[in-house]
C-alpha cells in the first residue's frame, strides 16, 4: 500500500463483432500530473480475430513467496491474457517500456485442450508453484469446469489441477486462503449456455451455478460444497481477505429468481467449518416494460446485475458493480458481516443512462462492470462492458463503452474524476491490470 502509485492501466478491449479486427490490449496513462492523463498511450493488437479478451493477469505476485514453494527471482512483469471464447492465451511482456507491450509467447488452444481438457479459460492468478488459470468448461462447451495451470517461469501448460473434484462441475473464478491452505472456488455455467447469451430457460430453471465450493489447496482435492440455493443465480467474483490470519471473503451473485434483486455473500471459516451468509441485498428497480430490453419487459424491472467486487488491501472497503442499475457501491466492510454503504456512485444503467461529468449532456449505457482498485486505496478504475453476446441482450442498442476512475476518500465518498473518461470507437473495454500491481492480484503470506 506504500509502493508507489500507478503510472499505467492495461485494459481489455475486445472486437464487439468478433469478426472485423482483432481485440487489443490498451495502455491508458493514469499519472494525474502526466500531459496524457487520461489518454490511451499505447496498443498491442492480438494477431488472431476472435479470442474475446475478458479476465487477465500477472506473471508474479506476493503469492509467489510463499513458504512452502518460493521463487524468489519472479518480477512482476508479464501479462498472462487468455481469449475467453478462442482458449488461446497470450503471453504479454510490459518492459522494458510499459507503453510498448510485446508478446512473447502465444499458447495455442490445442495444447490446453490436450495437456488440461479444459477449454475457455477464464481467471488468471499467480500462485506458490505455479500460474493457476480457470476454466469454464470442456472442449466441447459442456463439463466439468475447472483448473489448470501454467509453468511461472517458461509459461508451459502443466496440467489440470485438481486430483479430486468431488461433485464440482461448473467452475469460474476462484481465490485461496494461504494462511489455511483452502482454496475457493465459484460457478457460472458451461460455455454451451453462455456464449451465445444468458439462456431465459435455463436460467428459470436455476440452472446456472449457486454453489460455492472449498478445495485442500495442496492436496488439490475437494473438501466441502456451499450451496447458497438455487433461486441464487450465477455465484460469480471471489475476493477474499488479503490479510493471511483471516478466514473470510465475499463472494458476488447476479440475480435472485425470486425477486430479481443481487446479493453479496459472505463465507468464513468457523472451528474448521465453513459456511456462507447473505450479507448484503441490492433490489431491482421497477421499470415501464417499453424502457427495457426484450430480455426484462416481462418483469417490469431492472436486477441491479452485481457482476464484480473487489475488496481493498486493507480489507476495510468493499465495492460492488451493479451492471443493470448502473451503480458502483462502496461499502465498509471494517466488520465483515455487517457492511456499511458509504458511498453510490451512478453511471450508464438500462434506465438511468446516467452521464459522466466530463460529458453531462451524453446519456450513457453499460454500467459498472470490471472494477480495480489502486494499492493505497485511494483510486477505483472500471469500465462497462461483461461480456458481447450478454451485452446484446441487456443493451442492445449497442453499448458505448467508456473507462473511468473515481477518487476513494477516506471518509467512505466516491467522486467520480471529471477529467477521466476514456473511450473507444473500435472496442469494448472490460478488465483493468494497473502497472506494480492491484488490489485483486495479491494474497499475502505473510502476517503483518
Amino acid at each position: 500500500m506504500e509502493s508507489p502509485a500507478e503510472r499505467y492501466a492495461y485494459v481489455a478491449a475486445l472486437a464487439p463483432d468478433g469478426r472485423s479486427r482483432s481485440d487489443a490490449l490498451l495502455v491508458v496513462d493514469v499519472d494525474a500530473s502526466s500531459g496524457s492523463y487520461g489518454r490511451i498511450v499505447g496498443q498491442l493488437d492480438l494477431p488472431n480475430i476472435g479470442d474475446e479478451l475478458h479476465h487477465f493477469g500477472w506473471n508474479a505476485c506476493s503469492t509467489a513467496l510463499c513458504p512452502y514453494a518460493p521463487h524468489p527471482h519472479l518480477e512482476r512483469r508479464y501479462l498472462v491474457v487468455p481469449g475467453l471464447r478462442s482458449s488461446r492465451i497470450h503471453i504479454v511482456d510490459t518492459k522494458p517500456d510499459p507503453t510498448k507491450l510485446e508478446i512473447v509467447k502465444i499458447i495455442e488452444p490445442e495444447e490446453v485442450f490436450t495437456r488440461t481438457g479444459y477449454s475457455r479459460a477464464h481467471t488468471v492468478h499467480c500462485g506458490p508453484e505455479g500460474i493457476y488459470v480457470s476454466a469454464l468448461g470442456a472442449r466441447d462447451g459442456g463439463g466439468p469446469g475447472g483448473i489448470f495451470l501454467l509453468d511461472h517461469f517458461d509459461f508451459n501448460v502443466l496440467g489440470r489441477w485438481e486430483v479430486d473434484r468431488g461433485p464440482q462441475e461448473l467452475a469460474y473464478d476462484f481465490w485461496w486462503h494461504l494462511g489455511h491452505d483452502t482454496l475457493i472456488s465459484s460457478e457460472w455455467g458451461i460455455p454451451n449456455r453462455l456464449e451465445n447469451g444468458l439462456d431465459p430457460e435455463h436460467l428459470l430453471s436455476s440452472g446456472y451455478g449457486h454453489q460455492l465450493h472449498v478445495w485442500n489447496l495442496r492436496k488439490r482435492k475437494h473438501e466441502q460444497a456451499i450451496d447458497l440455493g438455487k433461486e441464487h443465480q450465477m455465484v460469480l467474483e471471489l475476493r477474499p481477505s488479503h490479510d493471511p490470519t483471516r478466514a473470510f471473503g465475499f463472494a458476488g451473485v447476479v440475480v435472485s429468481l425470486k425477486d430479481l434483486s443481487a446479493s453479496v455473500w459472505l463465507w468464513k471459516r468457523d472451528n474448521g467449518h465453513w459456511g456462507a451468509t447473505k450479507v448484503i441485498e441490492i433490489p431491482a428497480e421497477p421499470a415501464a416494460p417499453d424502457l427495457l430490453p426484450p430480455l426484462l419487459k416481462g418483469f417490469k424491472a431492472v436486477p441491479p446485475f452485481v457482476t464484480d467486487l473487489n475488496l481493498s488491501l486493507d480489507d476495510k472497503w468493499l465495492y460492488v458493480s451493479c451492471w443493470g442499475t448502473g451503480e458502483l457501491r462502496r461499502y465498509d466492510v471494517s466488520v465483515p458481516d455487517r457492511p456499511k454503504l458509504t458511498s453510490v456512485l451512478q453511471v450508464g444503467g438500462i434506465v438511468r443512462r446516467a452521464p459522466h461529468p466530463r460529458e453531462l449532456n451524453i446519456p450513457l449505457n453499460g454500467g459498472p462492470q470490471m472494477v480495480e482498485i489502486s494499492r493505497d486505496g485511494k483510486r477505483v478504475y472500471f469500465t462497462n462492458s461483461l461480456y458481447t453476446s450478454w451485452d446484446e441482450q441487456v443493451y442492445p442498442d449497442g453499448i458505448r463503452t467508456w473507462f473511468v476512475k473515481a477518487d476513494a476518500g477516506s471518509d467512505g465518498s466516491l467522486t467520480l474524476d471529471p477529467d477521466f473518461f476514456v473511450t473507444s470507437a473500435l472496442h469494448r473495454l472490460h478488465q483493468v491490470r494497473l502497472d506494480g500491481g492491484d488490489a485483486s492480484s495479491d494474497s499475502f503470506c505473510y502476517p503483518s
